[in-house]
């Protein structure tokens, strides 16, 4: 990487990158880049480009190409533990998986009667279960989704269990939480609150929560005010450091909070992804542009 692409504030994040890796756009055509997903069974990355309303591929030798041209507005993407499409929608307002066939299910629509706002961003857990956000960005306007009122009245955050898909509450206390990532032993959950985004004194936060038995969120205290624009997007590695994205690129937390360095970005980053073969490829989905860096540690193993 070119010295003005790296800002190291501890020496640990040396070990972390790779300095003589180039930061490679793999394009710049999208409105808003978002939700990237590596899937290894194809060497296949899939990302969402929300305004468009589409969901866009990548693979070594293939270049670019539409994966989905009506994408319902998706913004988040993970695997499931089958290696199939999970992914947030804010156009349906639902959580919905695609089966190897390409058919496409409804994981979660409806909390308690009511419609979700906008689920933003998902993860999966080892036993299975879906926990996700649902901020109201993709019902603000109609930029992003469809413009409608909020039928909960509130942003949450929510799990799907993986016994009988039922929607569980699991904390009703954030402006508009948005990327979430565990820790390598899911004993902690990390989650974002974008809530400056539409408001100066609101939140630009990231939460963290120990996970008790049985999935409850305890002892949910700040683990980072960031320091440029608000948090996005975030993924863990194998040691535990959260990798989140920012205004200015994206930023690396030891597990204690220290900042350990920043890779600066002319775009502001919405969300990444640790991918690649070893898992030791960074893909940056920020604005127009999509980017790939190798690192010099693997995503954690999920």
């Amino acid at each position: 990487m070119k010295s003005d692409e790296l800002e190291v504030h501890d020496p640990r994040f040396r070990t972390l990158v790779q300095p003589n890796a180039p930061l490679q756009r793999l394009t710049d055509e999208c409105l808003w880049a978002e939700g990237p997903v590596y899937f290894p069974a194809t060497d296949l990355l899939i990302w969402s480009d929300i305004p468009n309303n589409r969901m866009l591929r990548w693979g070594p030798g293939m270049g670019v190409g539409v994966y989905r041209s009506n994408s319902n507005y998706s913004n988040g993407n993970t695997r499931d533990r089958e290696g199939r499409l999970l992914s947030c929608e804010h156009g349906g307002r639902q959580v919905t998986r695609t089966e190897h066939d390409g058919s496409v299910v409804v994981l979660a629509s409806h909390y308690e009667g009511r419609r979700l706002n906008s689920p933003n961003d998902l993860v999966v857990d080892s036993h299975g279960a879906i926990w996700f956000t649902d901020p109201d960005y993709g019902i603000l306007s109609d930029y992003e989704g469809f413009r409608a009122s909020s039928e909960i009245g509130s942003c949450n955050v929510y799990c799907v269990s993986p016994d009988d898909g039922r929607v569980c509450l699991v904390a009703d206390d954030f402006v508009k939480p948005n990327g979430l990532a565990f820790s390598p032993d899911e004993a902690r959950l990390y989650i974002a609150d974008s809530g400056a985004s539409h408001d100066v004194d609101g939140p630009r936060h990231i939460r963290v929560f120990d996970v008790a038995s049985g999935g409850a969120l305890r002892n949910g205290r700040i683990f980072v005010e960031m320091e440029s624009g608000v948090p996005d997007g975030l993924r863990t590695d194998e040691h535990g450091n959260v990798w989140t994205s920012a205004e200015d690129g994206v930023h690396c937390y030891a597990p204690d909070g220290t900042l350990l360095g920043k890779i600066l970005i002319l775009e502001t980053v919405a969300n990444l992804t640790f991918g690649g073969l070893s898992r030791n490829r960074l893909f940056i989905t920020a604005s127009s542009s999509v980017y790939a860096l190798h690192v010099g540690v693997r995503g954690a193993a999920r």
